[in-house]
């Protein structure tokens, strides 16, 4: 299993935006990351615990905390949706 890392994207698996992908932007401590949906879906910037998520192999190059459109050029160059 891929680790929870900035810039790896993920799934949520819990809660309202269960099925959802999302990119981690921020490692907040051990139990919670930042993650956004770059405005490509409908997960805005929020904090979210680890559990919650399921990694996937895809992992962008964005610096620790980037902007949503830092995120979405990233994910552009890589050819990775989140749709």
């Amino acid at each position: 299993m891929p680790a929870i890392d900035v810039g790896r994207i993920a799934v949520v698996i819990a809660g309202r935006r269960a099925g959802q992908k999302v990119v981690v932007a921020d490692i907040i401590d051990r139990n919670f990351v930042l993650v956004t949906g770059a405005g490509l879906n409908k997960v805005k910037r929020r904090r979210m615990n680890i559990k919650h998520l399921e990694p996937l192999p895809e992992k962008i190059n964005i610096p620790r905390g980037a902007s949503d459109d830092e995120i979405r050029q990233a994910l552009e160059q890589a050819g990775i949706s989140l749709e």
